[in-house]
């Protein structure tokens, strides 16, 4: 079997900075609406508006950026481990923004970084399964290695186009762009960890999972 294509280290940086950009730009942008609309009215009513959609907005944006720090960035060096609790946290901080509801059960455990990354971008993914609502679950098995289950439940559930290809690696002929290099980038992490992810229906659900393949990196 052909060796999936790898997309470029500079290109991979570019397009997850303009993820997270395209991801950050909406909530900054009220955020400015907010401001504009206090220099423009001193109404109490606006006023009252215009701190609401301010505060709102800022909630937003540090919560898409703490979990941008986790799902994409560094999080600390080589070999890191990363407290499940803290990505419970900021993953519940994104999901407040979202339509979906969320749940997560896992131990209280350590992790190795790359793995917890790897279930926070497949809480994006599991997410756009249900584009019209309805609840993902997180279930975390075991640490040594573990198993990452995420149930999708909501109108229309289907399983993201983003398996086919984009998530196993398969990107020759296609033009990776700012939105689908995180499919990209989640099935790159699941390989650089040793484990395999799939996403079936479930009856009327979406079931993504991960499970060891290999020892993880």
């Amino acid at each position: 079997m052909a060796e999936p294509l790898e997309l470029g280290a500079l290109d991979m940086a570019a397009l997850l900075c303009s993820r997270v950009c395209h991801d950050i730009i909406s909530p900054v942008g009220a955020i400015i609406n907010g401001l504009e609309v206090l220099d423009e009215d001193n109404g109490e009513e606006m006023r009252e508006f215009a701190f609401n959609l301010i505060r709102k907005s800022a909630g937003q944006a540090s919560a898409k950026l703490q979990f941008a720090r986790l799902a994409f960035g560094a999080a600390g060096s080589v070999g890191a481990e990363i407290d499940l609790a803290d990505a419970e946290k900021v993953a519940r901080g994104y999901m407040e923004g979202e339509k979906a509801e969320f749940a997560w059960e896992s131990p209280k455990v350590l992790m190795p970084k790359n793995l917890v990354k790897l279930l926070l971008n497949l809480i994006l993914l599991s997410a756009t399964a249900i584009p019209r609502g309805g609840l993902v679950k997180v279930t975390v098995e075991g640490s040594a290695p573990p198993r990452f289950i995420l149930r999708s439940s909501g109108p229309n559930a289907r399983v993201p186009p983003a398996f086919e290809k984009l998530v196993p690696g398969d990107i020759e002929g296609l033009a990776v762009d700012a939105q689908s290099v995180q499919a990209y980038y989640a099935g790159a992490l699941a390989r650089v960890c040793g484990m395999k992810v799939s996403a079936v229906l479930d009856g009327a659900d979406v079931v993504v999972e991960a499970n060891a393949t290999t020892a993880a990196a």
